[in-house]
């Protein structure tokens, strides 16, 4: 697991880089996916081809599942699960709230996760059974705790909204009724970054319906590190349906919530 680590840490670290001193000028919309505004760059597509190339000389065996090259398999019984910037809009538009996903998966269960928000001078990172970490860009470490003790009435909850009308409908219409219940409401841009941002304790919780594999995959491990809860409804683990995640006892009455004003709708 060390191994699959340090590899995850530095191809982050490296991704990182290249995305911040090579973004174009005049960089534009390569093509789009679900809708007209679910964009995808250039450097979107050169990111995980640097993320994969540079994984596979290391461990040519492994199998790959990556947001815009699909999935390839191996031999090995270890995943790589990438999305080479999540936030793409905020990278497009040049906010700050974009991160490079790396988790690195055995047999089935995620035991790395690294994401990078170079933007910030952010790394968190974590293994399992080891905790999670933020590394700043100078060279200080923190060990990461969510927060705890945090009641529904006073919770600061992240989401985020899908690129579908349909689906920003049923989201907005879930809002209206989460919002008169909880503290406020942060919408950033990018799950990766929310997901580590409740590790942090710089929110209490996130939530959204839609968010894909490679989106949670190595915030979740993060959070769960911190101590943090992640799921979906009634059980089932985080998915598209609807991804949760906060403190331990903060957790069951999000849900509850979630569940009566039809979070998972649409």
């Amino acid at each position: 697991m060390q191994d699959l680590f340090e590899l995850a840490i530095s191809t982050a670290e490296v991704a990182s880089v290249m995305l911040v001193d090579k973004r174009p000028a005049d960089l534009g919309v390569a093509y789009t996916k679900t809708s007209s505004t679910d964009v995808v760059t250039e450097m979107d597509k050169a990111s995980e081809r640097l993320i994969v190339d540079r994984i596979r000389a290391a461990r040519p065996g492994d199998a790959f599942l990556g947001e815009e090259g699909g999935e390839s398999g191996g031999s090995s019984g270890v995943r790589w699960i990438v999305d080479p910037i999540d936030g793409t809009v905020n990278y497009l538009y040049g906010l700050p709230d974009w991160a490079v996903s790396i988790a690195g998966e055995v047999d089935g269960e995620v035991v790395v996760g690294v994401v990078s928000v170079p933007m910030r001078g952010e790394l968190y990172t974590a293994a399992r059974g080891q905790g999670a970490h933020l590394i700043r860009e100078d060279g200080s470490t923190e060990r990461l705790r969510c927060n705890t003790g945090v009641s529904l009435d006073k919770a600061l909850v992240a989401t985020g909204f899908g690129y579908s009308a349909e689906r920003r409908t049923h989201q907005a219409e879930a809002l209206l009724g989460l919002l008169p219940h909880v503290r406020d409401i942060r919408r950033g841009g990018s799950a990766a970054v929310d997901l580590c941002s409740v590790a942090a304790g710089r929110v209490d919780a996130y939530y959204e319906r839609g968010p894909q594999e490679w989106d949670f995959a190595a915030g979740a491990l993060i959070l769960q590190e911190a101590g943090g809860t992640v799921g979906g409804l009634h059980g089932a683990p985080p998915s598209a349906e609807l991804t949760i995640g906060a403190g331990p006892d903060l957790f069951g009455p999000l849900h509850d919530l979630l569940d009566e004003v039809g979070a998972a709708r649409g």
